[in-house]
């Protein structure tokens, strides 16, 4: 008899408590905004495709602008309009600034140093105000404009041999090995690649192998007792490419250091060495080790983001051949007797501005910004948001909304061009392709003019002649932390005095 009343106890007491860890689960819930209903453990999982910003469009539809999703035991807030993005992002950006940390991430050593991932606390903000001062700082970029400006005659020069040849190139690879140029000797004064590499120097492997198992879909990121065992193999994947950039960004900074260690008087005034500089007088916040994990996000950030831009903005005007020559014309307007484009001069170039603010639209390089987490309890709207919950702002999702946008599936730069106010710096949240507050993105500025010049040089020095019909363009993408081109933008670059 005591057996029976011992288990009758044991029974009721499980029966009590998951009567009391539903109804609190439930409680929560209520307070939370509205979303699809989730199967037992796995949640939403099966809601979302290979595709998630689409998935997400078409579930925010039915349950709006703010809504809930539960994939296995992680909640996460969705955000698809300007207002919901604003809330997040503007009106609530110290409480939703935090960050949930990919377990892919976890592969690079130190990753609690990179600025993209640390809490916005004080070794944040310093990080934050060294590259701000040293990298993205106009008077910094003057410097080392003249290097950046030779990295695009070398493109110019291989462009030529290959027209010559009638030899198709792969404009996305090509924009990669520009990007990164213009990234190292912005950083380091010096080239990186050949336009000729096939691999070029082992970057574009690297950083492409990140940018898709990064954004991957990881069981273990949705049922963390998994981490342990990484059943998808993607945190040795990530690994791998990880310690390729530690390996070859701590070789840059010893070469660098012995250098200056011989050299005491000799410095080459770019990046690198100020923000060597700035170590010496911030040792304790701000070391050799932050200064080699921001060259790595330096480098994967700085190169996919720009040459994915620069491949769609060349895809959409190869498709549309009046907006291509009306850029033309354009751009010559500000060409010297040399026949150079001057990087200082194409910056405020209305409709090559539109042509770019249009691309960013129409194909965000990254459409699910990345996740914030909330660093404490935080009303949104209607809805209280507990803490640690993570949230994503669907970017693209809204900058594809007709609500915002008239005939939004067409790429029209003249939208941007009669309205020049729009602008990418975060403050129209219906065109977010760099986050807002805070935790948007700091390279903006080196972005605007690697983008700008680039673009600028493939539509005035050449006519492009693609291998197929413009109806057989493939504009199918893959996702990632980017939104790759599912196949290469090949064509023939024909040297305009050479004609068609």
């Amino acid at each position: 008899m005591e057996a029976m009343d011992f288990l009758f106890l044991v029974l009721s007491a499980t029966i009590f408590f998951f009567l009391l860890f539903h109804s609190i689960d439930h409680h929560r819930r209520r307070r939370l905004p509205p979303g699809p209903a989730g199967l037992p453990i796995i949640g939403n999982l099966l809601d979302i495709g290979p595709q998630p910003h689409e998935s997400l469009a078409k579930l925010s539809q039915k349950h709006g602008p703010l809504m809930t999703i539960r994939l296995g035991s992680v909640t996460t807030v969705v955000a698809s309009t300007p207002d919901a993005a604003k809330e997040i992002l503007q009106r609530n950006d110290e409480a939703c600034s935090g960050r949930i940390i990919p377990d892919a991430v976890t592969a690079l050593d130190n990753h609690d140093a990179a600025v993209i991932w640390i809490p916005a606390n004080y070794q944040w903000r310093t990080i934050r105000k060294a590259i701000k001062r040293y990298f993205t700082n106009q008077l910094k970029l003057d410097i080392v404009r003249d290097l950046r400006q030779n990295v695009m005659e070398g493109m110019l020069d291989f462009l030529r041999e290959s027209g010559r040849k009638k030899v198709a190139v792969d404009i996305g690879k090509l924009a990669f090995a520009v990007a990164l140029n213009q990234m190292s000797n912005t950083c380091l004064s010096r080239n990186l690649t050949s336009y000729e590499s096939d691999d070029i120097g082992g970057f574009n492997s690297a950083v492409k192998t990140l940018m898709e198992v990064d954004g991957r879909f990881n069981i273990a990121d949705i049922f963390p007792v998994l981490k342990p065992l990484d059943p998808q193999d993607i945190r040795r994947q990530a690994k791998a490419s990880y310690d390729w950039f530690n390996q070859v960004t701590e070789g840059f900074i010893r070469e660098r250091l012995k250098h200056r260690e011989s050299n005491k008087l000799s410095r080459f005034g770019d990046t690198l060495d100020s923000l060597l500089d700035y170590s010496e007088d911030h040792e304790a916040d701000f070391n050799l080790t932050h200064i080699k994990i921001l060259l790595v996000d330096l480098f994967i950030a700085g190169t996919e983001t720009n040459s994915s831009t620069i491949a769609w903005a060349m895809t959409e005007l190869l498709l549309n051949p009046h907006i291509f020559s009306r850029l033309r014309e354009e751009i010559s307007t500000i060409v010297g007797e040399d026949g150079k484009i001057q990087e200082a001069k194409i910056l405020d170039l209305p409709f090559l501005q539109a042509v770019i603010k249009e691309t960013l639209r129409l194909h965000l390089p990254v459409p699910l910004l990345v996740p914030h987490k909330t660093e404490s309890e935080v009303k949104l709207g209607e809805y209280m948001i507990p803490k640690n919950t993570r949230i994503l702002v669907n970017a693209w999702s809204i900058a594809r909304d007709p609500i915002y946008w008239e005939n939004p599936l067409t790429f029209n730069p003249e939208r941007f061009f009669e309205n020049e106010q729009i602008e990418y710096k975060g403050k129209h949240f219906k065109f977010i392709p760099f986050g807002s507050g805070r935790r948007m993105c700091p390279g903006i500025s080196f972005a605007h003019r690697v983008v700008s010049l680039t673009v600028a040089s493939f539509v005035y020095h050449f006519d492009w002649k693609l291998p197929h019909t413009k109806e057989e363009m493939d504009m199918n993408t893959i996702f990632g932390l980017t939104l790759l081109r599912a196949t290469p933008l090949v064509a023939i670059p024909l040297p305009i005095n050479l004609g068609t």
